[in-house]
């Protein structure tokens, strides 16, 4: 086996983590790992592979003894003549405040304030101690949980601005090399409470392990991470070039297009399905169960709509649209298929290029869009689009048209009625029959603003107000065999 320093090389050059010019700011709370990690980037900085920019420390007060721990990492900072980045919060009072785990909390401002002290220090990235035996207990855990090739990749050498040179060490290694070199380093307490999940992985299952199964169990399942990498930036690297084909991004989420994510394999349409759903969830979790249950929604036997967190999903036409979901509505998966009461028995929703035309089969008409040099020769009712014709302002409608049909809580301002209606209520002034209002088509713009219900009213936020204005010429024709001609009014 290669010296522990020569390994932490090693691992920096094949993972590019630092070079000559890097500044590298050590993250140390005091514990062996730490403490070995700023010793070896010292030594490193001495034969000129790097710049020790300083050590940076977070006291999160869970701990009797985590001021003592502070004052230690000062005065180890002290010894080796390096600055010392020093902050402290009170992370369960966080926690509470957050309403989120004290251990996600604790990472959070952990990770904040190596961002600080980074920037502060002008550093090029922050070192952290994780090690071989941390990347074994994390494969762990992520397995028990039920995580998949992402998940089972573990812990990564670089992330952004966080790098891990020790991932190829071993834990016990690292006392050892301290212990010859007569450095302290302080011990963690809370390392015996077998209540946290990490700590009962290393004090009871991996010990078992290691006792009935394997010897080597840590290499083992370090290894496998290695393997569960490399995978998984393969499957990236496929899911990217498909979700550059298949998912666009609306100014409320992402829209994927089922008819070419159709050829993909099982397992990348996962992927692409995961990513686009993290996207538009935010800081919401999307985990397996809700990854699964979306992908119902790719049958055209199965449901049409589910909400999941942060987001609702629905199948229209050759589309699944994924929309950041409304305040109020749970993060729990809840499928509806289309005989839901109020849900439209026969949803749709389809591109609408300048020109073209697009056929609505739903609908039994067609939608086509054009630009126009103005409205002289058009009929009177297309300036306020009550009829087959409307004329619309082209330099609104810059980007993706769509037509699609009503969704719950559609809005718009008709010209003309001095004020915004919902188009339910447009529908029930207007004496549309409740079986026809789900067949009539809507155009819409990127932004999922109606510009034209069509063959009833424009908006007035598309109004054709001057006569120089280029316009968009929008038709609505019949397209049953012997329907009416196009140019027909209504």
């Amino acid at each position: 086996m290669q010296p522990l320093l020569a390994r932490v090389r090693r691992t920096i050059r094949e993972f590019g983590l630092a070079d000559r010019s890097s500044r590298v700011l050590a993250a140390v709370s005091g514990g062996s790992d730490s403490m070995a990690l700023v010793h070896l980037l010292h030594e490193l900085d001495r034969a000129g592979e790097l710049r020790l920019a300083g050590l940076v420390h977070f006291n999160h007060q869970l701990r009797p003894a985590a001021d003592a721990d502070e004052r230690f990492v000062v005065a180890a900072a002290a010894a080796l003549d390096r600055p010392i980045f020093s902050d402290r919060e009170d992370v369960a009072a966080r926690a509470r405040r957050e309403r989120r785990s004290l251990e996600d909390a604790a990472r959070a401002a952990r990770y904040a304030c190596f961002e600080r002290a980074r920037v502060e220090s002008a550093a090029d990235v922050v070192a952290l101690g994780h090690t071989r035996d941390d990347q074994a207990e994390t494969f762990l855990l992520r397995l028990v949980r039920g995580a998949g090739v992402r998940g089972l990749a573990g812990i990564y050498p670089r992330n952004e601005r966080v790098i891990r040179p020790l991932l190829e060490c071993r834990r016990q290694e690292l006392r050892e090399w301290l212990a010859d070199r007569g450095t302290a380093f302080v011990d963690d307490e809370t390392n015996t409470d077998v209540s946290i999940p990490r700590n009962r992985v290393r004090a009871e299952l991996l010990p078992l392990l290691v006792s009935r199964f394997n010897p080597s169990i840590v290499d083992a399942l370090a290894d496998e991470a290695d393997l569960a990498r490399d995978a998984w930036e393969v499957i990236e690297t496929a899911a990217d070039q498909i979700a550059a084909r298949v998912v666009k991004v609306t100014a409320t989420g992402r829209m994927i297009d089922l008819h070419a994510l159709a050829g993909t394999t099982a397992a990348l349409k996962r992927v692409v399905l995961w990513r686009a759903m993290r996207d538009t969830a935010g800081a919401r979790p999307v985990d397996f169960d809700h990854v699964a249950a979306a992908t119902c929604l790719l049958d055209a036997d199965g449901p049409t709509r589910m909400d999941a967190p942060g987001q609702r999903l629905e199948r229209i036409g050759e589309s699944l649209v994924l929309t950041g979901r409304p305040s109020g509505v749970k993060g729990r998966v809840n499928l509806s298929r289309p005989t839901d009461p109020g849900i439209p028995a026969n949803l749709f929703w389809y591109p609408l290029s300048i020109p073209g035309e697009v056929q609505l089969h739903e609908a039994e008409c067609a939608v086509s869009a054009e630009a126009g040099a103005g409205p002289p020769d058009i009929a009177g009712g297309a300036i306020s689009g009550n009829g087959r014709v409307a004329i619309v302002r082209e330099d609104l409608c810059r980007g993706t048209l769509a037509v699609r049909n009503r969704r719950r809580g559609d809005r718009f301002r008709p010209v003309g009625l001095n004020g915004r209606k919902k188009l339910q209520d447009f529908f029930v002034d207007r004496k549309v029959r409740v079986a026809d209002r789900d067949r009539v088509p809507l155009v819409v713009d990127e932004r999922d603003r109606i510009v034209w219900v069509a063959g009833y009213r424009i908006d007035e936020a598309f109004r054709v107000t001057e006569p120089g204005q280029a316009v968009l010429i929008l038709r609505l024709r019949d397209a049953r065999p012997g329907g009416e001609d196009p140019s027909a009014a209504r």
